[in-house]
């Protein structure tokens, strides 16, 4: 299956910064698409695989507003942060809110470009994540009530006969169960299938 193709969407009312910015990222063989305003992007925005750069002080939208309307819609594109009037307090927003860094302008082309690049890395890992936990629930969703039972009573530790006697069952009607919750989940041990349900529960 071919990857979609990652973008790098650049957001600055500065024409001649937007400008320079797109020249930058294309020459270094990104996929870029430019906005003159947060708000022409957010009308454009969708969950595609990619990051964001975007300027700190903006009219109407900032780009810090801009971070949290992406997080609300359910678009966590990482995001690298440019400014001409950077502060302290701002930048330790964006960075707990995920942002990768904190660049002031002008920036090093450099520095830019290896932000992008560790922008796009946690993106990938992130879906890469969240692909795993969609796979995960998949499975625990054809699990029965009881198998989902005995799933979690293996998880915490508890020997095939412990199961029997908490849940009132006969011990061979438990190894069947457990026999099956194994099966349906792709796991061979248990210790894998307390991974599998940390996994879930952390999710």
């Amino acid at each position: 299956m071919t990857q979609p193709e990652r973008t790098v969407f650049v957001v600055d009312d500065d024409p001649s910064v937007l400008r320079g910015l797109e020249r930058l990222l294309r020459s270094a063989g990104y996929v870029v698409e430019a906005y003159a305003s947060p708000r022409g992007f957010l009308e454009h925005a969708q969950d595609r695989p990619g990051c964001v750069v975007v300027d700190l002080r903006m009219p109407e939208i900032s780009g810090l507003d801009l971070q949290e309307e992406l997080a609300r819609r359910g678009f966590p594109l990482p995001l690298v942060f440019l400014t001409g009037h950077g502060d302290v307090p701002s930048s330790v927003r964006a960075m707990k809110a995920g942002a990768i860094d904190f660049l002031s302008k002008p920036c090093d082309d450099t520095d830019l470009l290896a932000a992008v690049e560790r922008a796009l890395a946690r993106d990938a890992a992130a879906r890469a994540a969240r692909e795993e936990i969609r796979t995960i629930q998949a499975r625990f969703t054809e699990l029965t009530p009881r198998e989902r039972e005995v799933c979690m009573l293996v998880a915490r530790g508890l020997l095939n006969k412990q199961i029997a006697a908490e849940l009132g069952a006969a011990e061979k009607t438990i190894k069947v169960h457990r026999g099956r919750v194994m099966e349906k989940l792709g796991v061979e041990s248990v210790a894998e299938l307390v991974r599998l349900v940390d996994r879930m529960e952390g999710a």
